[in-house]
């Protein structure tokens, strides 16, 4: 079969997607046409998720045909699709539960919490549900950004997204307390998130995003996509943490433009035996700009944690460092894959990156892709990828001085992943991320 049917006009009309639908792919579809009368957003909003859902049906979810998704298979990972939640009411219980005991209420004071895909907010937020948000022009045009049209799942967002966050950091501000957004689910279903931050001009903020259903014991599916726009002489450091339950799917990403000399910190933990994806782009806009990336996963069982990071230097005088670690148990995978872009007439860029696993079981797999894309002849690039075990050496060196086998293995795991976690700078929000990884590295 040929993949056409004839026309009653004798031509041959594809049936190519048809015939490449999944059930979760059709289900998606359904989703789409059931929900679409009352996702939030005017016309112009309305005709942004046609198109979007329109060229999803003709991709599909990505395969690992797919060179991106090579290592992360989601048309044959992802079995089925969870309904659409659309609404949810947040309390101060919620919020504090979706946290979690390792963040102190401080961090709920200036929360932004969102629930079965809605949000409410203790600091007075906006959320792209209010037709007034969407109808700033700062934020149509992160809507209509073209670059959240290179690839399925981005595409699904903006077709379903059914609320987020929308923060504007006035010029010359010192947020002192971290901006959290708490996303959290009530029953098992898929939640599809869009935020969307604008940081003016030498302004200093924390941003933290966790992403943890405690609330629910069952199933979950998330898409969660955050564009942030940062102006000259910012400083952003943005914190994501994220914990999945085994049979549980995230899909997340960050589309960051950075202005000139702007200090941009980000770290993503990732926990759990759930299926998670967290992508970042960053294009560097402005010169003498630097991006210092940390990430921490430890995976159990049969969870796959996938980090893929693309860097693209446009302008002179950038400096980008990408650190990555992870721990492995079971049959556990994780990928890391990182591409760092220096354009033509980009000189005197700076880009290195490594990428880091602890093997901790014969089973567990970890792909390391790193990349490097130069087109500009005065540069210092480098990257490095390692894979090893526990060093036995240092076992024996640790229990010589009377420290138990198991606690000593403990320590050296600990201090491995603790080596990304000592990039957040921010003692409260580390102390926190140092805490959770420890009871996920306990279990």
């Amino acid at each position: 079969m040929d993949g056409t049917l004839p026309g009653t006009d004798g031509t041959r009309r594809d049936m190519t997607v048809q015939m490449l639908t999944t059930k979760a792919e059709q289900a998606i579809l359904k989703t789409f046409e059931d929900n679409a009368a009352r996702l939030p957003g005017g016309k112009s909003v309305a005709e942004l998720r046609r198109a979007a859902i329109g060229a999803f049906a003709s991709r599909g979810l990505p395969s690992r045909r797919v060179e991106e998704f090579k290592y992360t298979d989601l048309k044959a990972n992802l079995r089925e699709a969870f309904p659409l939640v659309t609404g949810g009411a947040a309390d101060a219980d919620t919020t504090h539960g979706a946290l979690g005991s390792h963040f102190g209420p401080e961090f709920a004071a200036n929360a932004v919490s969102v629930v079965d895909g809605r949000g409410t907010s203790s600091g007075g937020h906006t959320f792209l549900a209010d037709s007034k948000a969407v109808s700033m022009d700062w934020v149509q045009a992160a809507l209509a950004d073209e670059s959240l049209a290179a690839s399925a799942d981005l595409l699904l967002n903006t077709a379903l997204f059914t609320d987020g966050a929308v923060i504007d950091v006035p010029a010359g501000a010192d947020v002192a307390d971290p901006v959290v957004i708490v996303a959290s689910a009530r029953d098992n279903g898929l939640a599809v998130l869009r935020h969307i931050i604008r940081v003016g001009k030498g302004a200093k903020v924390t941003l933290v995003e966790v992403e943890r259903a405690p609330i629910a014991a069952g199933l979950r599916q998330s898409s969660a996509v955050t564009q942030i726009s940062i102006a000259d002489g910012a400083e952003v450091v943005h914190i994501k943490v994220v914990e999945a339950h085994k049979g549980s799917t995230h899909l997340g990403h960050w589309q960051v433009r950075l202005g000139a000399n702007v200090s941009y910190k980000p770290f993503q933990l990732t926990l759990g035996e759930g299926l998670v994806r967290n992508g970042l782009n960053v294009d560097f806009t402005g010169q003498h700009s630097t991006l210092d990336f940390g990430g921490a996963s430890v995976v159990h069982g049969s969870g796959h944690a996938d980090s893929t990071l693309v860097v693209d230097h446009k302008v002179p005088h950038c400096t980008s460092r990408e650190l990555y670690k992870t721990v492995l148990d079971g049959q556990a995978r994780a990928v890391f894959q990182g591409k760092v872009i220096v354009q033509p007439g980009a000189q005197k860029t700076d880009g290195k990156q490594m990428a880091q696993a602890l093997m901790l079981s014969p089973d567990a797999e970890f792909d390391s892709k790193p990349e490097l894309e130069i087109y500009a002849d005065d540069v210092i690039c480098g990257h490095g990828s390692t894979a090893a075990e526990i060093d036995p050496d240092l076992v024996f060196y640790c229990t010589s001085r009377g420290i138990p086998t198991a606690i000593a293995r403990g320590m050296l795991i600990e201090s491995f992943i603790a080596e990304a976690i000592e990039k957040v700078e921010h003692d409260g929000l580390r102390d926190a991320l140092i805490g959770i990884a420890r009871d996920s590295l306990a279990a």
